[in-house]
């Protein structure tokens, strides 16, 4: 879904300084993880990027695989101005469509808006959602995303009153 008041399209390297100001504000209310804007650089090519008709951005979210079916909606922030304008929409189906496109068969996401993600088919879930040796193999990844669907005791203090979704493509 297009809306001919703004533009989605993959990030580029001068998105990001974009990208870490529309993360910043969900970063102070302990809605989003903050990164330094290294980390944004190096996961630039994950981010689709929204921008209104005067090139400013207003939405952003990235598509982070964790394994051959699996992938994580990451880091999705719309502006305060353009809520309940269908951006959050438009970037969740643009991750979608690129998740398809990999291969990927399942989308997680850990988020505090489950009644945005439910609407998109996202439904809470427990543990044991990949194999053992999955699991294992998953374990040996530093990524801390990696970390909160695996749901390790370490990193709890940053995810608490977060639930766990998945969405079957």
């Amino acid at each position: 879904m297009t809306d001919p008041a703004y533009t989605v399209r993959p990030a580029r390297t001068s998105d990001v300084p974009g990208i870490q100001a529309l993360v910043e504000p969900f970063v102070q209310k302990r809605i989003l993880l903050g990164k330094d804007r290294v980390v944004f650089y190096e996961s630039v090519q994950e981010f689709t990027v929204v921008e209104d008709n005067e090139g400013n951005l207003i939405g952003c979210g990235a598509l982070h695989v964790l394994w051959e079916d699996l992938g994580e909606v990451r880091t999705l922030a719309v502006s305060e101005d353009w809520l309940h304008k269908k951006v959050g929409h438009a970037i969740l189906d643009r991750i979608e469509d690129n998740a398809r496109a990999l291969g990927l068969s399942r989308l997680f996401c850990l988020t505090f808006e489950t009644g945005f993600f439910g609407r998109h088919g996202f439904e809470a879930i427990g543990e044991g959602i990949v194999a053992p040796d999955v699991y294992a193999e998953l374990l040996r990844s530093g990524d801390e995303g990696i970390m909160e669907f695996l749901d390790l005791s370490r990193v709890k203090p940053n995810t608490l009153g977060n639930t766990r979704m998945l969405k079957l493509l």
